[in-house]
């Protein structure tokens, strides 16, 4: 079992920094609360060719393609975040929900805090999982199943009904959703005429997506009574303060780290100035109060 978790504060965000054991401590040492890892999968992978990462309208799209060293060579990054005392959650894929559950075990044996389920990288054929209610519940099932761990369900906006598919991770048994994971985007250079990425669509991610991912928390936060973690563009206290109240427990950072590491204390010591105007004591007293909670 893993050290309890609370599911509060400011995190790293799957993705971002989160491949080895000395970012993701770096990422502590600068304020964040728990750090996400690079999403796992049971065997490495080199993920899409390149260019992989290009920037767009204040946001960053990227096709990396879910590299990763594989679950079993991870075990030495998780050891190391393990001995530094700091809250980790798993971020793993998976091709089937047989192939979930025996990352998901494999993972439970490195001592995380929790396991999230990636289940809707817009880049990768994993994609489709969090499109389908059915998907999302055997997947969800299958984790929850496998291990004795907080398990979190990533969704993604890209879904017709993404209220659907936080519902019924919830009642396959989800600990929390993660809303939401990129959108899908495409850059195309003008001069050589054809698509920037080597994969051609990517992931979008920051500031342009701020607004998607707040409605998307404060829609999930009117029908599901699990945490909601909110995720997506997040750069200021005051887009912390602004999902707190959509309905995000927690919030997970990721493109703005890339500019200013000491981003989480900036966000922290902002909100806790503007909570103190306002006569509150926590963020649990403000969650969702934008929705009439």
């Amino acid at each position: 079992m893993g050290d309890q978790l609370k599911i509060s504060g400011y995190w790293l965000a799957s993705g971002i920094l989160g491949v080895t054991a000395s970012t993701m401590i770096r990422a502590t040492k600068s304020g964040a609360d728990a750090v996400v890892t690079k999403s796992i999968g049971l065997v490495s992978r080199k993920g899409h060719p390149g260019p992989v990462l290009t920037s767009s309208h204040g946001g960053l799209l990227n096709a990396v393609g879910l590299t990763n060293p594989g679950i079993d060579e991870f075990a030495n990054e998780m050891h190391l975040l393990k001995e530094a005392k700091i809250p980790v959650i798993l971020s793993i894929f998976g091709d089937t929900p047989e192939e979930i559950a025996i990352i998901a075990e494999k993972g439970e044996k490195m001592k995380p805090s929790a396991i999230e389920l990636n289940l809707s990288c817009p880049h990768a054929t994993i994609s489709q999982i969090s499109h389908s209610t059915k998907l999302t519940s055997n997947f969800v099932q299958a984790a929850k199943e496998a291990v004795h761990l907080p398990v979190f369900a990533k969704i993604t906006p890209n879904a017709s009904d993404y209220v659907a598919i936080g519902k019924a991770a919830e009642e396959a048994g989800a600990d929390a959703i993660v809303a939401i994971n990129t959108v899908r985007g495409m850059k195309i250079d003008i001069h050589q005429m054809r698509p920037v990425l080597g994969n051609r669509v990517g992931g979008l991610s920051g500031p342009p997506i701020f607004p998607i991912a707040v409605r998307c928390v404060y829609d999930l936060s009117q029908t599901l009574s699990i945490p909601i973690i909110g995720v997506g563009g997040v750069s200021s206290w005051q887009d912390a303060i602004e999902m707190h109240l959509a309905g995000a427990s927690a919030i997970q950072i990721g493109t703005a780290v890339m500019d200013d590491l000491t981003i989480f204390s900036k966000i922290k010591s902002g909100v806790s100035s503007y909570l103190g105007e306002k006569g509150y004591r926590d963020t649990s007293e403000i969650i969702g109060l934008a929705g009439g909670r």
